[in-house]
């Protein structure tokens, strides 16, 4: 996960982390925060029960701009962009001609423009296939270099928001508005990567860490490393590019085919017209030979990323791998997700882990591990 030090970039909030004694780390290019003083178990847990502040700076703001502009991003994303109502927002993806997933985005209509908000370590690369495709159309591809992103999440962040903003109350799961968030002016959505309430805020690096010490000055609120980051997003069932998606993997097989838009679909009024469509919509009517599962090992000892699976507990058949797991502290056990053989993805479907030259017991599990607390 490391990177070389010397190429790290920093983001405007840097300084605070090193004020409030992070252990910083090298993460898809950049200096950032694993975990604060509190540490992994209670900055989740706090999370969980209050409110946790997280630095996601480092991740692409791009604005989109010009004619047609959401029916020219449909020839890009399986979603559907024309059909998004102003101040609102949808999470999409970007597919190749295999139909595998090269990225997995947010997409929010501003009205006059559609903000998106891309994973850092494919920023580079999503803003160059943006540009290539609809640059011709006449579309203006932005990367914002001049703005933070930080991310309230928690059963108290309305109330904490909401103290700075009121309007915050009326924002449902999904929404996007521009509202004074501590002297700044910020686009706010009501949205996340832990499966709590809360909300991600853009606002300019000049008022970031003003703002960011204003959340943080209140006591339900604690700053959260990426550590925590990664474990509540994994109680949630929510996917790390790169680990549970790649350009290899299809939606389907991602258990995404929720994310593929019913206009965009086999049936739609857009049917097709993205990269892959043809292998995307012939999964979706046929299914594919493999899926993405929860995986909860039925010991203590988690089945962390790489951990290849079977179908018996000696010799039998591999069946699949893990891509992402731990210690769930909510659940206070071990979770993982990976892929599986579709024959092997029923719910409770016993099978074994590779544990150093031992095979130990996990059975597929519902997603998410936790319920989600989304204000719908």
């Amino acid at each position: 996960m490391a990177d070389d030090a010397t190429e790290l970039k920093t983001t405007v909030l840097n300084e605070v982390h090193h004020a409030l004694g992070a252990k910083m780390v090298g993460f898809a290019g950049y200096e950032m925060p694993v975990q604060y003083k509190l540490g992994v178990l209670k900055e989740h847990l706090h999370c969980r029960a209050s409110a946790g502040l997280f630095d996601v700076s480092h991740m692409g703001q791009v604005i989109l701009r010009g004619p047609d502009v959401a029916a020219a991003l449909e020839t890009l994303v399986p979603v559907d962009v024309v059909g998004l109502a102003e101040g609102r927002q949808r999470y999409a993806l970007f597919t190749n001609d295999e139909g595998g997933i090269e990225d997995d985005l947010m997409i929010a209509n501003r009205g006059d423009h559609l903000f998106l908000v891309v994973n850092a370590a494919c920023k580079d690369a999503d803003v160059a296939r943006m540009r290539a495709t609809l640059e011709p159309k006449g579309i203006t591809v932005k990367l914002l270099e001049n703005r933070a992103l930080v991310a309230l999440q928690g059963p108290e962040a309305e109330a904490v928001l909401a103290e700075h903003c009121p309007a915050v109350r009326d924002m449902k799961f999904m929404d996007v508005e521009t509202l004074p968030i501590a002297g700044a002016e910020c686009w706010v959505s009501r949205s996340g990567y832990t499966g709590e309430d809360g909300f991600e805020i853009s606002m300019p690096n000049a008022a970031a860490v003003d703002l960011v010490k204003s959340l943080l000055s209140d006591a339900r609120v604690e700053a959260i490393g990426l550590g925590a980051r990664d474990s509540l997003r994994l109680e949630a069932g929510l996917c790390l590019y790169g680990q549970d998606l790649d350009s290899g993997t299809t939606p389907i097989e991602g258990g995404l085919g929720w994310a593929i838009s019913k206009a965009r679909r086999a049936d739609g009024a857009r049917a097709g017209g993205f990269p892959g469509d043809a292998r995307i919509l012939e999964q979706m009517a046929n299914g594919a030979a493999r899926k993405r599962v929860g995986l909860q090992p039925e010991g203590r000892a988690p089945l962390r990323a790489g951990v290849v699976l079977f179908d018996a507990e000696e010799g039998g058949t591999e069946v699949g791998h893990v891509t992402s797991g731990g210690f769930g502290p909510s659940v206070n056990g071990p979770v993982s997700m990976g892929y599986v053989a579709a024959g092997c993805a029923g719910d409770r479907t016993a099978l074994w882990g590779e544990l150093r030259g031992k095979r130990v017991p996990v059975r597929v599990a519902k997603l998410p591990f936790v319920p989600a607390g989304f204000k719908r």
